[in-house]
């Protein structure tokens, strides 16, 4: 038994209609809590995670042996308390870290599932994870927060269940996946299939890894996650332990060999095949188009209260993307708040330690479940 056999799962055991018109069930979903979970159970918090996130965004991930992605955001006394909230963190479907996915095994031919998995979507991913709502008997939840693809889930979620969350938080995030984006998450996927080891998405039926691909891909997004200004005061055009140019193809900037370390330590904690499931469901995400063109009416009958946050550097899903989502709820007369954070940090500003950010998401938190728990006593 490996260490993703013995990762806490939750058995859905009801069925699942997909967007692409199979249907599952009896899929494990794979998740984590923090925190306690109050007699009253109102004070749970549902996160979701970015594109190559995990259930474990606090701590470290018994996996990998790393910190959790959202240490600086997650935790007692940070942004989300754990000392007030209990927060829920689990695995996408389609993801590697325990939840059902490309490389779970297919019962009918006793092989990983590969490239036979079901194309699954952003709506997909959410309904599976409301799934754990019913697990922990929790009829409302306090919250719903996430960045980037975690903010797409965030939308979505308030969509699908206008009346399970008092507020939403979605963060450097948009309503529908741009071509730029689609573009960007084109090239990833075409890199990890014209590896030579991707085999049609069988590799691991015979013990091997499109590493290569793979390793370029995560390069490629990577620089996304960034900013020209962050990666210039970092990086500029320094040499990589050396005092000239060797006229060859070795990693001579220090932001090339920045670059080939992050590919080669992403091949050892994520799988590609999940790598072209996830993405793909990033880009089918068009909140607008599932409500033929009108994307107020995803959030008509929720009184869900909104606070959505940007970064000034963030070129990937830029202020203006979220701006729309601002423009949609306003136009409903929800109640919404907005905010653009001034980093230099591009759109992984939400995953690092930007204090503005940190203490806007906190300060938000604490007076929102003040002032709905007052309001109800």
């Amino acid at each position: 038994m490996n260490k993703i056999d013995n990762l806490k799962k939750y058995i859905v055991k009801k069925k699942l209609k997909l967007d692409c018109g199979k249907e599952i069930s009896n899929f494990p979903l794979a998740y984590e809590t923090f925190g306690e979970l109050n007699e009253g159970k109102n004070n749970g918090i549902l996160i979701f995670h970015a594109l190559t996130g995990d259930q474990f965004p606090h701590g470290i991930n018994p996996i990998t042996n790393k910190e959790g992605w959202w240490n600086y955001a997650l935790g007692p006394n940070k942004a989300i308390d754990t000392n007030k909230f209990f927060v829920i963190s689990a695995n996408v479907i389609g993801g590697c870290m325990g939840s059902f996915g490309p490389s779970s095994i297919d019962p009918s031919t006793n092989k990983p599932y590969g490239s036979n998995f079901p194309v699954i979507t952003i709506n997909d991913m959410v309904n599976a994870q409301n799934f754990l709502l019913d697990h922990f008997k929790i009829k409302k939840l306090f919250a719903v927060i996430g960045g980037s693809m975690g903010g797409m889930q965030v939308l979505q979620f308030v969509s699908n269940f206008p009346n399970k969350a008092d507020v939403a938080i979605p963060i450097a995030c948009t309503a529908s996946h741009s071509a730029q984006n689609i573009a960007l998450n084109e090239l990833g996927r075409q890199a990890i299939m014209a590896d030579k080891e991707w085999d049609k998405g069988k590799y691991l039926e015979n013990g091997k890894s499109p590493s290569k691909g793979l390793a370029v891909a995560r390069m490629a997004a990577h620089i996304t996650y960034l900013s020209k200004k962050g990666l210039q005061e970092k990086f500029g055009r320094k040499l990589q332990e050396r005092d000239a140019l060797k006229f060859g193809f070795d990693a001579d900037f220090q932001i090339e060999s920045y670059l080939r370390y992050q590919g080669s330590v992403f091949v050892d904690r994520f799988d590609a095949n999940s790598y072209l499931y996830i993405t793909r469901a990033m880009d089918y995400f068009d909140l607008t188009k599932q409500f033929d063109g009108n994307l107020s009416d995803a959030f008509k009958g929720s009184k869900t209260k909104f606070f959505i946050i940007s970064f000034t550097s963030d070129w990937l899903y830029p202020t203006s993307e979220n701006r729309e989502i601002v423009i949609a709820l306003n136009a409903i007369g929800a109640d919404v708040g907005f905010i653009e954070i001034t980093s230099d940090k591009g759109h992984d500003s939400f995953l690092l330690d930007v204090p503005d950010f940190l203490n806007s998401v906190k300060n938000f938190l604490n007076n929102s479940y003040k002032n709905i728990h007052e309001a109800r006593i």
